[in-house]
């Protein structure tokens, strides 16, 4: 599969810290080269809107997007408010990422029903209709930096899902596996699983195909130093995901270089041009992006 738009590199942010130390990290992802800041949406983590609003602050050419909201705890007009606010005064930079939420634990935390996934798909599709009728409306108010609004990202995995993805969203996001039913695990998909769901997306979006930008989530970024062939490595994540690399495209290992090209060999056979990390390995990925500049 050819290479159709320039790559971008995300950092999902969500360690809780000073107002300082939130602000120097926005400022040294962005000086590692990546392209957009995201904030994930997670009880005990920050919150989503003033923690892009004030890593807005501290830079200058960064995307900044929710990575991603767990919408069935917004009411879609308060939520439309909170997103037009946000991209207003951050100068149209918001990237709006939305899921249908996963964790029961959160909902229970949270004092909500924890609805089937089903429901919490036609939860997101209700919000995605609302916040599109708002923004297109020229006397809604507060308007939005981004004509018609932020470029939508839709996250997830299950048919239902990425219908909705492939009908509305600008930008489809794969996590990389998929959640158990309590949302306490992840399933790292192999590259067969991963293949099936793209021409899944694919036999749905149509002509639209080639105006959807493609991320994948990438769970672990493994170097050298670290013994990768380990039986239990992702024994937290998932006790039947493989257990070599090699067989999940959501892990990528070795030295920058060997990582640079396992990245070109995911957009060519996948497709994908975006690329999310967490937190947590922004350092170790920096001389990725560089070698692919």
């Amino acid at each position: 599969m050819s290479l159709q738009r320039p790559f971008r590199f995300g950092v999902n942010m969500f360690v809780p810290g000073s107002k300082d130390e939130w602000s120097a990290k926005c400022r040294r992802a962005e000086e590692l080269g990546f392209d957009v800041v995201g904030v994930a949406d997670h009880l005990g983590f920050p919150s989503p809107f003033p923690a892009l609003m004030l890593a807005a602050e501290a830079t200058e050419r960064v995307r900044l997007t929710t990575f991603v909201l767990n919408t069935p705890f917004y009411n879609a007009a308060l939520l439309a408010r909170d997103v037009a606010s946000t991209d207003q005064f951050i100068d149209g930079r918001l990237e709006l990422g939305l899921g249908a939420g996963y964790v029961k634990a959160e909902f229970d935390t949270a004092q909500m029903p924890f609805p089937s996934g089903g429901k919490r798909v036609e939860q997101l599709e209700q919000t995605v209709s609302t916040l599109r009728g708002l923004f297109a409306d020229a006397e809604y108010q507060p308007r939005p930096a981004q004509p018609d609004g932020p470029p939508l990202l839709i996250a997830g995995w299950g048919d239902r899902l990425l219908r909705l993805a492939a009908t509305h969203a600008d930008i489809i996001a794969f996590p990389g596996g998929w959640a158990s039913a309590t949302g306490e695990s992840l399933h790292l998909a192999s590259a067969e699983q991963l293949e099936e769901r793209l021409a899944y997306v694919r036999g749905i979006l149509g002509d639209r195909a080639d105006d959807v930008e493609l991320n994948l989530l990438l769970q672990q970024v493994i170097p050298p130093s670290e013994d990768s062939a380990t039986p239990d490595r992702f024994a937290t994540v998932s006790p039947d995901a493989p257990h070599e690399p090699e067989d999940l495209p959501s892990v990528v290992t070795g030295t920058p270089a060997e990582m640079a090209q396992q990245i070109k060999e995911r957009s060519e056979r996948y497709g994908f041009t975006y690329f999310t990390i967490m937190e947590y390995n922004m350092e170790l990925f920096a001389p990725v992006i560089a070698a692919l500049r």
